[in-house]
């Protein structure tokens, strides 16, 4: 095991948009999910020693935690990193000084993944955000006056949001990644009791104006959503885009696991919520089948536009010609002008990555015909 995510579900307000794992401080919360947190950890360990190349503290918001907190959590964590590791912590502005960027400078973590969302105040409103706009860049700079690797994460497409400025304002600050999401309006959230729906023409003009705005800064779109200078992708998030294995500690977090010697391919284990999670109750298992695997694979890798790996996929799966039956299909993609061929690779293009759906659905069709259950079995 290369990749360990760890979850910190505490937030000092939950957005109308989220629908994450999170919850608000209480009387011993913290204290109960680090002591859980402790014993998880070790019993990982003892069976996944590492060393790690990534480290990934997300949220809910893991720059919430006290001083005191985030010392213990790290205590936590008896992995070793590998030379260069990745070590990212996700942060809102709200949360950071210079003091605070300097502790965490200390404890290991090089890359800040921050959710600034928008540098403009009535839009950060309307989302629900503690901070300000001027507060996001004066966090955004801290971070980098510190020597952190930055990413910032927007989201591109809300009304009365002048998109072009965010991004402009993002490129400008000098960062090495932007995530450039558009909003995505969950079941049960208040934005969907609300009756907010999104709007495909607005969002499409969003990721244009990303494409060109970003692109001129010198970002290249290495994934569906995401942008970066060379050399500042998320290496964490390509393990997950690259079907790698990682694990997961804390409520809710999963982990992946590839189990070639099981009857399956892989294994997802996915933990419970933070109050069963903090009572001891164990994570609940998924054998992932051969067929399953590649699915999602084509649909992990096809959001990269580096594509997917068809001879590893096979290797992995145990399907004898996968690149045969996905041929037909393939090549009428390759018509449409929506994915290319590069060696062993599939690679969406620019359509491609826009119309990611429309380029997966063809292959899974042709998948499903050649590998029908009765001949899996």
């Amino acid at each position: 095991m290369r990749h360990l995510y760890l979850h910190v579900p505490f937030c000092p307000t939950i957005c109308p948009y989220c629908d994450f794992h999170v919850v608000r401080r209480g009387p011993g919360l913290v204290e109960r999910y680090l002591e859980r947190l402790e014993a998880e950890a070790a019993e990982l360990f003892n069976r996944r020693p590492g060393p790690l190349a990534t480290l990934y503290l997300g949220g809910g918001t893991p720059s919430y935690l006290r001083d005191r907190e985030l010392a213990r959590l790290y205590a936590a964590l008896p992995w070793t990193l590998a030379p260069g590791a990745e070590v990212t912590l996700e942060a809102n502005p709200g949360t950071l000084t210079p003091a605070r960027l300097e502790r965490l400078r200390a404890l290991g973590v090089n890359r800040l993944s921050l959710g600034v969302q928008s540098f403009q105040d009535p839009v950060l409103a309307r989302l629900g955000r503690a901070h300000k706009g001027q507060g996001a860049l004066r966090a955004v700079e801290e971070a980098l006056e510190a020597g952190f690797r930055v990413s910032v994460d927007l989201i591109l497409g809300l009304p009365g949001q002048d998109v072009k400025a965010d991004l402009e304002t993002a490129a400008a600050l000098g960062v090495g990644h932007v995530s450039a999401y558009t909003l995505q309006v969950e079941p049960g959230t208040p934005f969907a009791l609300a009756g907010l729906e999104p709007d495909p023409d607005r969002e499409a003009e969003a990721f244009a104006a990303a494409r060109a705005v970003l692109g001129r800064a010198g970002m290249v779109r290495y994934e569906v959503s995401n942008f970066a200078r060379p050399g500042e992708e998320a290496r964490h998030n390509l393990a997950y885009w690259r079907m790698l294995e990682w694990g997961g500690l804390g409520p809710a977090a999963s982990a992946h696991f590839l189990t070639p010697a099981g009857p399956g391919v892989a294994e997802r284990r996915t933990n419970p919520p933070l109050p069963r999670w903090a009572a001891g109750e164990p994570p609940a298992r998924e054998t992932i089948a051969p067929l399953e695997h590649v699915k999602e694979g084509l649909m992990m890798g096809l959001r990269l536009r580096e594509g997917v790996d068809l001879a590893a996929l096979a290797r992995q799966s145990g399907l004898a010609g996968l690149d045969r039956a996905l041929s037909p299909a393939v090549g009428r993609l390759e018509a449409e002008g929506l994915i290319e061929r590069a060696g062993v690779r599939l690679r969406p293009n620019q359509a491609g990555l826009d119309r990611l759906h429309a380029a997966l659905l063809p292959l899974w069709e042709a998948l499903e015909a050649a590998y029908p259950p009765d001949r899996l079995a």
